[in-house]
Parts: C-alpha cells; structure tokens; sequence
C-alpha cells in the first residue's frame, strides 16, 4: 500500500505594487477636489424635489398638432447627420492613414494627429455657431460643422485601427513588389474595414443626436423648433418634439446594428 504525502509548498506572495497603490490615492484625491469643484449635491434633489415633479408635469400631455412639421425637420436633422458623416468619413481615410504611426514617418504622423486633436477638441455647436456667421442659417452651417468634428474623431479611430493591424500581410504583398498604396490597399484596409465601418456606423448614430443640438443655433433641422418651443416655456410641444428625437434615434441605431451585421 502506496502512502503519498501531500507536500505544503508555501504560496509566494505577490509584492506589493506602490505605484498602484499611489495612482488609486491620486484618483480618489482628485474625485474629492472635483466634488467641490463641481458643486455635487445630491441634498438638493431632494430639496428641490417638488419643483421638479411639478416642473415636469408642464410637459405631459405631449402636444403632437404640429407632428407633420416636426417630421419633416426630423428628415432635415436626418439628412444633416447623412451628409456631415459621408464627409468626414471620405476625409478620415487619408487622414487616418497618415495619422497612423506604423505606416508614416514621425514628421507626417505627427502634424497630422495634432490637427486632427484641434477639429475634435472643438465641440460641434461651436463650430456650429461659426459656420453660421459663415456661410449663414440653415442645415448647411450644421453639415459642416459635424463634417469638421467628425473628422477629427473618426481620424483617430482610423489610425488606431491601423495600427493595431496584423504586419505580416502587409509584408507579403510588399514581397511581391507592390508599390506602397498597393501596400495599403491590399495589406492593410482589408484588415481594418470590418471596424472602420463600424466606427463609421456609430458616428453616424451620434451625429442624428448631435444634429439636434446644432439646429438650436440656427443650423436647421429639429433643433431650431427644439430651442423655440422651450424658449418660449412650450413644454407640451418640447415633450412632443422630444419623443420625435427619441423615436428616430432609436430607429437609426436598429438601422445601423442591422448594417452592422450585413457588412461585418
């Protein structure tokens, strides 16, 4: 009979990581230094909680007597978010590309990352308002102004996306003799197209909301109806153009999970 003797090997204790430690002191001091600074108060929902019941009692029954015109601004919001996305991302590839630090030198990537951190820095009703002074009122200023932002973001998107790619594709076409864009078009988009896309398809989702917001500065579509019925304290009409929003943003983010699927 066969007796076997279980052996204790002593477990060895990880050490203990200081710079963790110092990271997770920091964010903590800097959470407490914003609480303040931010002014959070969570007494003050329930203070103020009455008003705000009563606040948001002016809003219901929604008033739809003018839902054919908040439809047909819905379509103009629509066609904002279409054209601002389809340009940006036509500018985003090249851009992408060259932001894209295994594919450019450090004096082309470079210059071309910090440009891009300047269009996405700048919110879109900013740019919004600009555009307005520029080329005047209308759905143009908002197209643009989502072109010019949506650009920087999607650039950024691009570039990681590239840069994360596999290189040994890459380096068989290049073994062939193919010429650098050969290179791209050949060893690298296929890799990335998948997530471009998608990257695409959200920005797209995002841009119907922010096409919203920018029509509140005179940029057209829903949002200057949006800022007119709450300037003039319209909360049943404001409710009603609200749920218009909801309902298309929630459409075009089933549209877009559906071509999501077909071309991923």
């Amino acid at each position: 009979m066969i007796q076997s003797t279980a052996t204790n090997t002593p477990v060895a204790r990880k050490p203990f990581n200081w710079l963790a430690a110092l990271g997770w002191a920091v964010l903590l001091l800097l959470l407490g230094w914003g609480w303040e600074g931010a002014e959070i108060d969570p007494l003050l929902l329930i203070r103020e909680g009455g008003s705000m019941l009563e606040f948001a009692a002016d809003f219901f029954p929604p008033d739809f007597s003018d839902i054919g015109y908040y439809l047909e601004e819905m379509l103009v919001t629509l066609h904002i978010a279409l054209w601002g996305t389809v340009l940006s991302i036509l500018l985003s590839i090249p851009f992408g590309l060259l932001s894209a630090e295994n594919l450019t030198p450090v004096w082309v990537h470079q210059p071309v990352r910090r440009l891009m951190d300047a269009t996405r820095a700048i919110n879109e009703m900013v740019f919004a308002m600009l555009f307005v002074v520029a080329v005047g009122l209308g759905p143009f200023a908002g197209v643009l102004a989502l072109f010019v932002h949506t650009t920087g973001v999607l650039a950024k998107l691009f570039s990681e996306a590239v840069e994360a790619i596999d290189p040994r594709p890459v380096e068989g076409v290049r073994a062939t003799g193919a010429n650098p864009l050969e290179e791209i078009v050949y060893g690298v988009i296929p890799q990335v197209l998948p997530l471009w896309i998608s990257y695409s398809l959200y920005r797209f989702e995002s841009n119907v909301r922010s096409a919203t917001v920018v029509g509140m500065v005179g940029a057209g579509g829903i949002g200057v109806i949006l800022w007119e019925s709450i300037r003039g304290f319209q909360f049943q009409q404001t409710c009603a153009v609200m749920l218009v929003i909801i309902a298309c943003v929630t459409l075009t983010d089933l549209l877009s999970q559906q071509l999501r699927k077909a071309f991923i």
